[in-house]
């Protein structure tokens, strides 16, 4: 009998992933960048275990790689409540905070991952980038040696700890640093930035444009190493290869208003020049820039308006740059007036005279002094390229020393009171001192020139504690002075110079203090050389300067535009230039809307 037979069903295998086979699936696309997947693979495991400390914690990790930080603490908090003793959730959580810009609880969360696990080398490097963001450096710097030290091949460490020395100005130990990240990652475009950072900050600018070449041939956008390249081209007189870096960096970053403002003083602006046109469309949006953004803008805009000579809008911009800084500036007039008359009454013709000659004898530095904007970076260009000088540019070494000393005496000890009360030991270990720290700066050189134009203050004390240093004050119009300092934006804070009344006061404080110093110095310590006489006559004037400091005249000294020395000041692209005469009197342009500066001034005398 044909009778159909029956097959028996096939028995089918059901394989059921668990949470460690979709823990591990989503771990592996998550290593290769399949994110979405990976949080795919995450949920289903909550979706059956949702209190999974492990899935938990990796959605965390994937939710802030895809910007939902809001989500990603959460789910990194969920973790930590069903398993408080696992440092990486700690350690994750620090790394979103932080993402957050909560830095405190950042720290937070990496100090509490590093008492569950004291040897774990990323969250000490991750405290350390904390710790660094919230401004504490040798704390920062603290926390990244302490990973290295747990791994020393960790080469993020050794980056992070070179740029936080460099923050805190320990450029030497900050080459070595980054020299060491190199080596062990080579191809890191971040190490090389930072080393051309700290070899610019060291002043070897040659070295550090290498560096940042070698940062951008790594990683071609890299927008802050093409701003920097421009920066250091600027400061040695190569204005088209700074022109080249800085506009590639705009193509990069438009909306880096700090690129347009340093190319505004690398370049003229023409009513058609595009980048005209671009920072006008940036203004247009200003409300959407941070306040640092702005006020780049607003000071680029300024000079590129004055270029095209539309100077109503070029002083409109002055206007809302400055006072924006104003803001952000803590300024006590009344102390800084103050100090001057503190300075007069103490440095009186007859304590000159009684403390003569205590000082160190060094003829060494050449001191050059003034307001700000008035000509000292001319004078010291001039200077510097004479065979036997060195031009040191703005040091802070006088003013350092002064405070060492100040400090070694206790803390009641105040400048410029505790000066003739610290006898004649003191006084000439405070001129040994300085002297010692200018000459590590140039071992040959006859003469170093320091040209801090605030070293006006201390031109007395100069005197006593160097009695054969030369002293060269360069002055200006003051409303020439005056608006150039209001058209500048100081790479240090001048907190006097964003306020048209606050800049005139202080102009006349000085002017004040310039006075008491030519009564009480003794004659042939300080030359005073007019900015006006020196554009107008540069060969004489420049042989004064080049006499006053002991030295023979050498014709190289007319040359001084082609001198490649760094110039960090923000006359740097001026001095590249031959003499020009066309700043002379430019605060007529703006008679109208100077009007509260030259009130001020017309208190105590008469503008040009």
């Amino acid at each position: 009998m044909n009778r159909k037979q029956r097959r028996a069903a096939p028995k089918l295998k059901v394989h059921m992933e668990t949470a460690a086979d979709l823990l591990t699936s989503g771990f592996r696309l998550h290593q290769s960048g399949r994110l979405t997947e990976a949080e795919a693979c995450y949920r289903r495991v909550l979706s059956t275990h949702p209190n999974h400390p492990d899935a938990l914690n990796l959605l965390g990790v994937v939710t802030h790689q895809t910007g939902r930080h809001d989500l990603a603490v959460e789910m990194l908090h969920r973790a930590i409540r069903q398993n408080g003793q696992n440092p990486g959730y700690f350690s994750n959580l620090g790394n979103v905070l932080y993402s957050q810009g909560k830095l405190d609880e950042a720290v937070a969360a990496y100090r509490h991952a590093i008492r569950l696990k004291p040897e774990f080398a990323d969250a000490h490097s991750n405290l350390g980038v904390a710790l660094k963001e919230r401004g504490k450096f040798e704390e920062a710097i603290a926390a990244y040696r302490q990973a290295i030290k747990i791994d020393p091949m960790m080469a993020e460490a050794h980056i992070n700890l070179g740029a936080a020395l460099n923050e805190h100005d320990k450029h030497d130990e900050a080459v070595f640093t980054l020299r060491r990240a190199i080596r062990l990652k080579p191809d890191s475009a971040k190490a090389y930035y930072n080393l051309g950072v700290s070899l610019s900050k060291g002043g070897r600018l040659d070295e550090a444009i290498a560096a940042y070449h070698k940062a951008v041939s790594l990683k071609a956008d890299f927008a802050e190493a093409h701003y920097n390249l421009g920066v250091a081209f600027k400061e040695i007189g190569e204005l088209g290869e700074s022109r080249k870096a800085l506009e590639r960096s705009i193509e990069l970053a438009p909306m880096s208003t700090v690129s347009y403002r340093v190319l505004s003083d690398a370049k003229r602006f023409s009513s058609s020049d595009p980048h005209l046109a671009a920072m006008k469309k940036l203004a247009r949006d200003i409300g959407s820039l941070s306040s640092e953004a702005r006020i780049d803008l607003h000071f680029a805009l300024a000079k590129a308006y004055d270029d095209v000579g539309d100077y109503e809008a070029s002083f409109s911009q002055l206007l809302e740059g400055n006072s924006l800084k104003r803001q952000q500036i803590t300024y006590d007039e009344v102390g800084a007036h103050s100090l001057f008359g503190h300075i007069q009454r103490s440095f009186t013709l007859e304590r000159m005279r009684h403390n003569q000659g205590l000082g160190d004898p060094s003829n060494l530095p050449v001191f050059i002094i003034g307001m700000p904007r008035s000509g000292t970076t001319l004078i010291e260009q001039i200077l510097a390229s004479h065979p036997k000088v060195f031009g040191a540019g703005e040091l802070g070494c006088l003013a350092n020393e002064v405070a060492r000393l100040l400090s070694s005496l206790g803390g009641a000890a105040v400048f410029p009171e505790a000066v003739f009360d610290i006898g004649t030991e003191k006084l000439r270990e405070l001129g040994s001192s300085y002297v010692a720290a200018v000459r590590d700066l140039a071992a040959t050189a006859e003469r170093i020139t320091d040209k801090m134009p605030l070293n006006f203050r201390f031109a007395g004390l100069i005197q006593l504690a160097l009695p054969n240093a030369r002293i060269i004050h360069v002055r200006r119009d003051p409303l020439d002075t005056c608006l150039s300092c209001f058209s500048k934006l100081f790479a240090e804070d001048q907190p006097y110079s964003y306020d048209l009344g606050e800049l005139g006061r202080f102009y006349l404080a000085y002017a004040g203090l310039m006075d008491h110093w030519r009564r009480v110095l003794p004659p042939g310590v300080m030359l005073e050389i007019h900015y006006e006489d020196l554009i107008t006559n540069v060969e004489i004037e420049a042989r004064r300067a080049i006499s006053h400091c002991g030295l023979e005249w050498s014709d190289v000294c007319l040359s001084f535009h082609e001198n490649k020395r760094p110039v960090r000041t923000a006359s740097a692209i001026q001095v590249r230039q031959p003499i020009y005469q066309n700043s002379v009197g430019r605060w007529r342009r703006y008679e109208r809307q100077l009007r509260p500066l030259i009130d001020v001034l017309n208190a105590n005398f008469q503008s040009g």
